[in-house]
């Protein structure tokens, strides 16, 4: 026997758009249904009313002006509304902001226990887009999202400490979960890595968003440089001017599913270049993939990357040692073959079921009780 639970997942982005808080969500719906428990979505924006068997409820919504991802849903009474009629256990809410804050708010009139989940460094990335006057509003928006809940949960330490230092004080650490069977080395393909390197030069890849707060224009040091291909996965606002920095480069546009794992399998070495990361799932994967990272010594990635165990640590303040550490994984064979060992090994326990599990204990204990037997499926 195991207790079940009834969740409302009030999502500031969610299908169609695809990002970090979109992968969670679905991730989060897909457990609960398949352990018996009950959710119900509430998202910005047009789309899907449902999503595989969980119901999906939705709100207008608008861009914010710097950084389209990130939906403001506007809710009027079709928040509480839903509340009321599907009374569940607990309100999970992913990267409140407006909407977030609306259901926080609305939970608590009712007795609802909330748990809060933090995931986009909203601020960081209007600091990025030149608009740093709005950083400190938006903390404060953050902050109001945030008031209502029992618990917030960030995916990293380094995060909650950023949190507590903004006002935040029930803070509690879940990192994200990964698909090892999915992103595993064997999907390595060495027909697509001569198609991309035909003169067997090491393949350093990037993936993810190509926006300006991703800082991917640091990788033209390494353009053009002998015995090193840059292979690019992702889109973005960015893309046209950074094909035309990087020339050389292979620009794959976005992958999904077991292309996107291929690619990454089949990459050499693995590069994240920006700064405002609160967790970056593309190191994680990179790593359950078998493949070497280079990573800053910032943000999310410092939890996920030890310094010449399961990858290398590139220092902002020098900007030069991104290039350095790359340049010596692409002639240091031995080094990467021993980082992409270790490297898997460091992630491949941390199952989406085993994060979630955690995710299940954090409601149990906003509710106030225990479970007595939890299913890991």
């Amino acid at each position: 026997m195991f207790l079940l639970v009834r969740v409302a997942i009030v999502a500031e982005s969610f299908l169609p758009s695809v990002n970090g808080v979109t992968n969670s969500v679905c991730q989060l719906a897909d457990y609960l249904h398949r352990n018996g428990h009950e959710a119900i979505i509430i998202a910005p924006g047009p789309g899907d009313d449902s999503y595989n068997s969980t119901p999906v409820i939705r709100v207008a919504a608008c861009s914010m002006p710097f950084y389209d991802d990130v939906r403001v849903g506007f809710s009027g009474t079709t928040v509480y509304r839903t509340l009321r009629s599907f009374k569940p256990d607990v309100v999970h809410l992913a990267a409140p902001l407006v909407l977030g804050g609306t259901a926080g708010r609305s939970a608590r009139r009712m007795g609802i226990p909330v748990v809060a989940i933090f995931q986009t460094d909203i601020a960081g990335f209007a600091r990025r887009y030149h608009l740093g006057k709005f950083a400190k509003p938006i903390w404060g928006a953050i902050r109001t999202a945030h008031s209502s809940a029992d618990l917030t949960l960030a995916p990293s330490t380094i995060t909650s400490w950023q949190l507590r230092e903004n006002g935040l004080q029930d803070v509690a650490i879940w990192p994200r979960g990964v698909d090892a069977d999915r992103f595993h080395p064997s999907k390595r393909d060495m027909q697509l890595h001569h198609e991309w390197a035909p003169q067997g030069q090491t393949i350093v890849g990037y993936v993810g968003r190509l926006a300006r707060e991703k800082e991917v224009e640091r990788l033209k040091v390494l353009s053009g440089r002998p015995g090193i291909k840059l292979v690019i996965v992702g889109d973005g606002p960015l893309r046209s001017s950074l094909e035309k920095s990087m020339p050389d480069a292979t620009f794959t546009g976005v992958l999904r599913g077991e292309e996107l794992a291929r690619a990454f399998a089949t990459l050499d070495v693995f590069v994240h270049t920006g700064l405002n990361e609160t967790f970056c799932q593309a190191i994680q994967e990179a790593l359950a993939s078998g493949v070497p990272v280079v990573g800053p010594a910032a943000g999310g990635p410092l939890d996920i990357i030890q310094h010449r165990q399961n990858g290398l640590l590139w220092s902002p303040e020098h900007p030069e040692s991104l290039a350095g550490a790359v340049q010596q994984l692409s002639e240091d064979v031995l080094l990467r073959r021993l980082l992409a060992s270790h490297g898997r090994n460091s992630v491949v326990g941390r199952t989406w079921s085993s994060v979630m599990n955690d995710l299940v204990d954090h409601y149990q204990a906003v509710i106030g009780t225990t479970p007595l037997l939890r299913r890991t499926a």
